[in-house]
């Protein structure tokens, strides 16, 4: 486990971190607030896996996990943090499990519960930001109306077949938009059919996946300029992004 916050890197991490170490935009003061940052990662799935993963490799100091499932064949062709002897595992112990492998100086807090209006704010209030790769509705509308409620940053993502979106959500500041600025209710129940359904090109969760870690470390790091107020569209089948434009209480967008 790493030091600190604020106390000197070990010889394993000035070399494990190099690459971050000689950019100027993140450098040791950056690498410093990514070992102190605590993430909350909701769902260790598609989007969940190349999350943990990158925000892992990158140094985040504490990673919390909260999924209640268990690893199933069908999910190895996305969800890249278990591999097939963890089948029959639950999905937060195979990843902590594989993110130990990758870097041991961070700490992994495994939640094996659902998201429910009971436990959210005891589970969003422990860390300073969260991420939100969870498969339903109902969930992405709790996360982000407790995030905003708790002031905490929030990075969402979804996927679809063959396209997904991301957005950072700052609602507590100034005039940024919140979830409901953007998705005002819920779609009626059965209107989007599930990845079981409708089925999901695995390479899709991994491009938007990486997008919402980017976020985070921007966000934490304090450099470049969050996804605030604009939802960033990917389309695999034409390999193409797209931007659009949303605001506080504002029912039209935008698009640049």
């Amino acid at each position: 486990m790493s030091g600190a916050p604020g106390t000197p890197f070990s010889s394993d991490e000035v070399g494990r971190y190099a690459r971050h170490l000689v950019l100027p935009e993140v450098g040791g003061a950056g690498q410093q607030r990514f070992r102190g940052a605590r993430v909350l990662v909701i769902g260790a799935g598609g989007l969940g896996s190349p999350v943990a993963l990158y925000l892992a490799a990158a140094g985040i100091g504490t990673l919390g996990l909260v999924d209640d499932d268990e690893v199933s064949l069908s999910n190895l062709q996305r969800q890249v943090l278990h591999d097939t002897a963890a089948i029959g595992s639950l999905k937060v112990e195979s990843a902590r499990d594989a993110l130990a492998r990758l870097n041991p100086h961070v700490r992994v807090e495994i939640h094996p519960v659902r998201v429910t209006g009971d436990n959210a704010r005891a589970l969003i209030g422990g860390y300073d930001v969260v991420v939100d790769g969870s498969d339903n509705f109902a969930t992405r509308y709790l996360v982000a109306d407790v995030a905003a409620e708790m002031g905490k940053p929030l990075v969402t993502g979804a996927v679809g077949r063959f396209d997904g979106s991301v957005t950072t959500l700052l609602p507590f500041e100034g005039d940024n938009p919140s979830y409901r600025d953007l998705f005002p209710e819920k779609p009626p129940e059965g209107l989007v059919p599930s990845c079981a359904e409708a089925g999901i090109l695995g390479a899709v969760t991994g491009v938007i996946g990486s997008l919402q870690a980017l976020e985070v470390l921007k966000v934490v790091g304090g450099f470049g300029e969050p996804l605030v107020g604009r939802i960033l569209l990917y389309d695999a089948l034409s390999q193409r992004f797209d931007e659009i434009r949303y605001r506080k209480k504002r029912a039209e967008f935008t698009s640049r």
